[in-house]
């Protein structure tokens, strides 16, 4: 297929990185590559986005130093960066809101510089989608309102980059509202990194709010088993063991030398509703 023919494809990948590990970056790794293997797509971005002290994670430190050592881990990447818009905000942001906000940057670089050609007039069109966006929202056109956006524009498209963890989420009571999951696979598409004990095709066979969008996930196997988990890392700094080669070295210089990861810091938050629990609760749908 020709190259211009191809789909231009961000990948955005919202969660704690508690801390980032060498995992993490592997995702967008695999991601890209099966992507591209089907000569739809060009990947062109991948972003990490930080979640915000608001979410309430148990053990969760600070954003701050969550996005400088998620900085520090794509320093030697060419195309993944690290947004710290998600974990600036004072609330937790709902993962559909987080897709709702890149995608909107995305349209309005486009408008600002192939449709319109000038800064002053890209951030008149701006005003004017955001405006159109918001009232599409209101009317419970979110879904329609991006499916329209999306296939005006010539842009690069974006879609969600999660572990299969986050689509066996989407089954737990609470966390998510349907329509967000509905506003998150149908409109803008899933990028799910699976691993051997979880079946995600029978997950999605199972669920009928992820069945009439099976098309839009995209389900990547991680063919060389790697379990490394954030929990994992954190236990073993706890105990002064090494995490070497599990995490960047910039990563684990940050960590060592602010003492980040203590018995203390994996209290932050104990006995604390998750903030997804808190505004759900009763709207399990």
């Amino acid at each position: 297929m020709d190259c211009a023919k191809k789909t231009k494809l961000v990948l955005l990948s919202c969660g704690s990185f508690n801390p980032v590990t060498n995992m993490h970056l592997r995702m967008f790794e695999l991601a890209r590559d099966h992507l591209e293997d089907t000569g739809h797509y060009e990947v062109v971005k991948g972003i990490i986005s930080p979640v915000g002290d608001g979410y309430k994670k148990k053990g969760l430190i600070e954003a701050c130093h969550r996005v400088e050592m998620a900085k520090l881990a794509v320093e030697s990447s060419s195309w993944i960066e690290v947004d710290s818009w998600e974990g600036r905000q004072a609330d937790w942001q709902e993962t559909n809101k987080v897709l709702r906000h890149h995608w909107e940057e995305l349209l309005s670089r486009e408008q600002g510089t192939d449709v319109v050609g000038t800064v002053k007039a890209g951030r008149k069109r701006k005003r004017i989608d955001a405006v159109s966006i918001s009232n599409k929202r209101k009317h419970g056109k979110m879904e329609v309102a991006h499916k329209g956006l999306m296939h005006k524009t010539d842009g690069p498209h974006l879609m969600l980059l999660c572990g299969a963890d986050v689509l066996e989420s989407f089954g737990v009571p609470g966390l998510w509202k349907n329509e967000d999951i509905e506003e998150i696979v149908g409109s803008y598409g899933l990028v799910c990194i699976t691993r051997s004990s979880f079946d995600v095709d029978a997950f999605i066979q199972g669920s009928d709010l992820l069945w009439p969008h099976r098309h839009n996930i995209h389900v990547v196997r991680e063919w060389v088993a790697n379990d490394v988990s954030a929990t994992h890392v954190r236990r073993a700094l706890r105990r002064g063991h090494s995490v070497r080669y599990l995490l960047p070295d910039p990563v684990l210089s940050y960590i060592q030398e602010r003492r980040l990861y203590t018995a203390e810091s994996e209290q932050t938050n104990a006995g604390v509703v998750l903030a997804p629990l808190q505004k759900h609760a009763g709207n399990h749908g």
